[in-house]
This record gives C-alpha cells, structure tokens and sequence, in this order.
C-alpha cells in the first residue's frame, strides 16, 4: 500500500476535525493551528493520520497524534517522524518535545526529562502536567557564542591586569632602584664627612 506525508491545508481541515473528534482532542483550538500537522495519506488522498508539532522558543511539540486505523499506525509514524524531523531541522529547533506515550517515540530518541531539562521548556507549555520526553537535537549556538564571548572578555581583563601588575612592578622597581641610589648617595655623603672630620683631626 502506498501512503503520502506532507503538511496539512486549510482543505484538510474537515478531516482533521473527523479525526480529532475521535480521538477527543480539542477540536476548537487544534482547528486555529491546522497548518501545524503533517498529514498521512493513503493513493486514494484519505486521511489515514496526522501529527502536528507547535513551535516555540527555538524549541518543537510533537502533539495530537491520530490515527483513522491505527493497524496502520506502525507504518505511518516512521513516515509522520521524518517529516517532524524535516521540519525541525529547517526551523533550526534546538529540541524537540511531547507527552505523545507510544513506545515509537522512545525508539526515535526522545527520553523522560529531568529536572535540569525541564528549566529549558519554553514558558508556553510549563503550566502544563509532568511526563514530558524530550530529545535535543543541537546545541544552542548563540549560547555557546555568548560563552566564547564571555570567555575572551574575561581573558582580556585577566590579560588588562596582568598588564597593570608588570607596570606596577616596574614603578616599584624604579622606585626601589631610586631609593637604592639615594641611600648609596648618602652613605658615600656621609663616609665623605666623616673622613673630612677625621682627616681635620689628624692635622691638629
């Protein structure tokens, strides 16, 4: 049998609406983002599945899986997940989320979240229940960039008082070097003094 993939129209929106019906999804709000789902179908253009992945903050939601027969689903998903997949990678998505439980989304890589990941899921979905699965795709360059940047600041400072410490040191130094002088200056001033006196002595 041969199947299609391909992201949904607002023509497909009767069918979406049979299809989530039936899997009891909000109807209401999933028809105002139908452009979201990639859409599985049979030669015959029948709506056989569909999944939609909301993006936010850099960051995608695999959502509202449905199956018009799900004997069909283990086809079809591999398919739905390449699609995901494609489009995530043209949206530059750092990560990918989803509280979908089929075992399918375990094999594609997606794993429970913990509680250092979950400070990384967007401010749309927190107020939402637990059980989330998540799975990072790549890291987050300007991330990394703000790093580097952070780092070479702090390499230019360190190298900033370094600088000052050497000038410093060298005014020490100079000082040191001046007081030396000053010292040696009045020691020979005052051996000079004292064999003067002497000498004055010796001629009495």
């Amino acid at each position: 049998m041969s199947f299609t993939v391909r992201r949904a129209t607002l023509d497909d929106l009767g069918k979406l609406t049979d299809l989530w019906k039936s899997m009891r999804l909000p109807v209401e709000d999933l028809s105002k983002r139908v452009t979201e789902f990639q859409v599985a179908e049979n030669a015959e253009g029948k709506l056989l599945g569909a999944v939609g992945l909301q993006i936010a903050e850099r960051q995608g939601r695999i959502h509202s899986e449905g199956f018009t027969d799900f004997s069909l689903a283990e086809q079809l998903r591999p398919m739905l997940w390449d699609r995901v997949n494609a489009v995530a990678t043209n949206h530059g998505l750092l990560r990918l989320w989803t509280k979908e439980d089929a075992p399918f989304w375990n094999r594609c890589g997606l794993v429970k979240a913990d509680a250092e990941v979950l400070a990384k899921l967007p401010a749309i979905w927190r107020g939402e229940p637990q059980g989330w699965l998540t799975l990072k795709l790549k890291d987050d360059v300007e991330t990394l960039l703000s790093v580097e940047k952070e780092f070479a600041l702090f390499m230019q400072t360190e190298k900033q008082r370094t600088e000052r410490a050497f000038q410093q040191a060298k005014v020490l130094k100079a000082i040191a070097t001046l007081v030396a002088i000053v010292l040696l200056g009045l020691v020979i001033i005052g051996a000079f003094l004292v064999v003067r006196r002497n000498s004055g002595l010796l001629h009495r």
